[in-house]
């Protein structure tokens, strides 16, 4: 009987991938894998393997997720052992949730494999602790755009105004809007704020601003690239390490 795979790739840095996941690469028939998984990853896969690609590049999506879902689904009439492999951790605005769902409905077995999430292993390669006593006791992970179009007009920032740490995913593009977003709500102007690009690989770069010049600092800086908010950002003078 078929069963599909839905796995964490992990931030990027292919150490960081989990003991679990590459032993179901290792013994995967077929992996369906996107843009944000390491590509050296399937390296680790058997020689016969299959491979599939479904990412997106610059926003534009190679295929809808309906189409991806589908392509999932066919897999496992075709193959015993399916590894949909995600950058990050699938249930981390991967979507890994709708997939699921849709393998649910049409009786297909399917195990959910975690990855190392980008949103605390980014910042910490780049020497920022989502928390720390005495500094921040909470944080928050956000989408950095809607699912339907790259806008933040119908985030509710008001609910921003007491987070201590505030993590965006994917929202390069909006940074602009999200700093003055912030700023309106009550965060200070010289509040803390790293852009990290390309996290966990040899091609990570950090860029470091407050919430009023940080747009026009890393108007350069390549996607994927996290944004992350608050006074955590400071320590990174004394444990950047990496």
């Amino acid at each position: 009987m078929a069963k599909v795979y839905l796995t964490g790739a992990g931030p990027g840095d292919i150490e960081l991938l989990t003991i679990k996941a590459l032993r179901v690469i290792e013994e995967a028939d077929v992996i369906i894998y996107d843009r944000l998984a390491n590509p050296e990853i399937l390296k680790k896969a058997k020689k016969s393997c299959e491979f599939i690609y479904v990412g997106k590049e610059d926003g534009r999506h190679i295929m809808p997720q309906d189409d991806i879902n589908e392509i999932i689904y066919k897999s496992s009439l075709n193959y015993k052992n399916v590894v949909r492999l995600k950058g990050g951790d699938p249930f981390v605005f991967g979507r890994g949730g709708e997939e699921a769902l849709y393998l649910f409905t049409r009786d297909v077995e399917f195990e959910i494999i975690p990855g190392i999430t980008s949103a605390v292993s980014v910042p910490a390669y780049a020497g920022i602790p989502v928390t720390h006593r005495g500094v921040s006791k909470s944080f928050r992970v956000l989408t950095g755009h809607e699912a339907s179009k790259k806008d933040v007009s119908n985030m509710n920032f008001e609910d921003l105004r007491t987070d201590d740490t505030i993590v965006f995913l994917m929202g390069l593009h909006n940074l602009s809007k999200i700093s003055k977003k912030l700023i309106e709500i009550g965060k200070g102007k010289n509040c803390p704020v790293a852009v990290i690009s390309k996290g966990t690989t040899i091609e990570q770069k950090v860029v470091v601003g407050t919430l009023l010049d940080i747009a026009a600092k890393a108007k350069n800086i390549p996607t994927p690239a996290l944004i992350i908010v608050g006074e955590v950002v400071k320590l990174r003078e004394k444990l950047k390490w990496f």
